[in-house]
């Protein structure tokens, strides 16, 4: 089988030797060791001066619209994935969505402004895989109007726009280590913000609003990342260079071999320096979409639908009619991508494709 991702699985011995530390130190979680470390380490990779590592992805943008959104309407992008709106929902905000630029798929930042009212008290923009968002643009209206600026960034692992790690935009911004993702903990994720007024918010609200053992800064919930996750992030971060490498020579493989007469790839950012976090393209309509995708199913070979649907469409949203975001879910497909896909599979899934 071959399936849209592979988990990547450091050598054993590796992921054991961080595992007799944990024995050793008799410290499973509450920021031991080994969690402490995996921060520092990501802070040299990634050139930044700020990280708070979590239990998962989710969490990250639920703790930024508990201190930033106030119960208000909340601009965010329909194409994304459903994590992104269920979090603004459960949240107790309203999200407002804005349609998508045709080509990055990022929120077209022309339409926020017109979606602005008294309510609006936050952007919520996704980098949609690993693509960065038109960052001047939406900082400058967020300045103009007052407003924070959250950026999902779950798939921007490694990703730099304009010399610069994508997590220093923004007022707030959230990665995901989740298994799938290129760096990962098994489940984890990650809140960056250069705030430190609103850094030390997001640090006791991850874990339950302590401040010490017996006393309390406010409101918080548990959000604290485990020695177990954390070694599975010491094992894998020694291997981010020849992930980047396996994942571009597949993307390239396919540029090679697709016919984009028929598709589309997305369109990178200028100024982005990509991370080869997914290979999705746009066929011509959802007919040629299902007829591919069956395909490849009856070859093993499975593709995945990412994202559908568009998210102004669930049932817990307000259904705002946004028809680019409409048409590019109905139409797209992220092909296999991960380390070792071999040259064989490469040439029958864009052999099918085409």
């Amino acid at each position: 089988m071959i399936p849209v991702t592979k988990t990547f699985f450091p050598p054993l011995q590796e992921y054991h030797a961080q595992l007799e530390r944990i024995w050793k130190n008799e410290w499973l979680t509450n920021r031991g060791e080994l969690v402490l470390e995996l921060e520092k380490k990501l802070k040299s990779y990634l050139s930044i001066n700020n990280i708070l590592i979590t239990n998962n992805g989710t969490i990250p943008i639920q703790i930024a619209l508990k201190l930033l959104g106030n119960g208000g309407e909340i601009i965010t992008t329909p194409f994304s994935y459903v994590a992104t709106t269920a979090a603004i929902v459960w949240e107790n905000c309203t999200p407002v969505f804005v349609d998508i630029h045709p080509e990055y798929l990022t929120i077209d930042e022309t339409k926020i402004e017109a979606a602005i009212t008294p309510r609006t008290t936050c952007i919520l923009a996704t980098h949609v895989f690993g693509n960065p968002c038109n960052i001047e643009a939406i900082e400058s209206i967020a300045l103009k109007h007052n407003l924070k600026v959250i950026y999902d960034a779950a798939h921007c692992f490694g990703v730099t726009y304009k010399g610069k790690s994508i997590f220093e935009y923004g007022d707030i911004s959230t990665c995901s280590f989740h298994a799938t993702k290129i760096f990962h903990t098994g489940e984890g994720g990650a809140i960056f913000c250069k705030d430190e007024a609103l850094r030390h918010k997001i640090y006791y609200s991850h874990n339950f609003g302590h401040n010490g053992p017996l006393d309390f800064y406010g409101l918080g919930i548990n959000a604290k990342i485990s020695e177990l996750q954390a070694a599975m992030g010491l094992a894998v971060l020694p291997h981010m260079p020849e992930i980047i490498e396996g994942r571009k020579q597949v993307v390239e493989a396919y540029d090679r071999l697709l016919n984009f007469d028929k598709i589309k790839k997305i369109k990178i950012r200028e100024s982005a320096e990509w991370n080869y976090s997914y290979y999705p393209v746009l066929m011509q309509s959802e007919e040629a979409l299902l007829d591919a995708q069956k395909a490849l199913n009856e070859l093993d070979i499975f593709p995945r639908r990412y994202f559908y649907p568009s998210l102004n469409t669930i049932p817990y949203t307000s259904k705002q009619a946004m028809p680019i975001s409409e048409n590019c879910a109905s139409r797209i497909l992220c092909l296999p991508l991960y380390i070792n896909l071999s040259t064989d599979s490469i040439i029958k899934i864009s052999s099918i494709v085409r």
